[in-house]
C-alpha cells in the first residue's frame, strides 16, 4: 500500500501534451514549436520600417 502514492504519482507525472494535441492557435503542438522556431530566425533578420529607404522625399 505504500506504493500506490508513488504509483500514481509516476503516472501523472507521464501526463503531458502530446505531438498530435491541439495547441494554440488550432495547430498541432510540433507544428507551433516550429513556427516559432521559424519566427524566432526571422526576428534578427528583420528592418526598420524607418531605415527603408522608399524614395518618398525626392520630388
Amino acid at each position: 500500500m505504500r506504493f500506490v502514492p508513488l504509483i500514481a504519482l509516476a503516472l501523472l507525472a507521464a501526463c503531458g501534451p502530446g505531438e498530435n494535441d491541439p495547441g494554440p492557435g488550432g495547430v498541432t503542438m510540433s507544428e507551433a514549436r516550429e513556427l516559432n522556431e521559424a519566427a524566432a530566425m526571422l526576428e534578427p533578420d528583420s528592418v526598420s520600417a524607418n531605415a527603408l529607404d522608399n524614395g518618398s522625399d525626392q520630388p
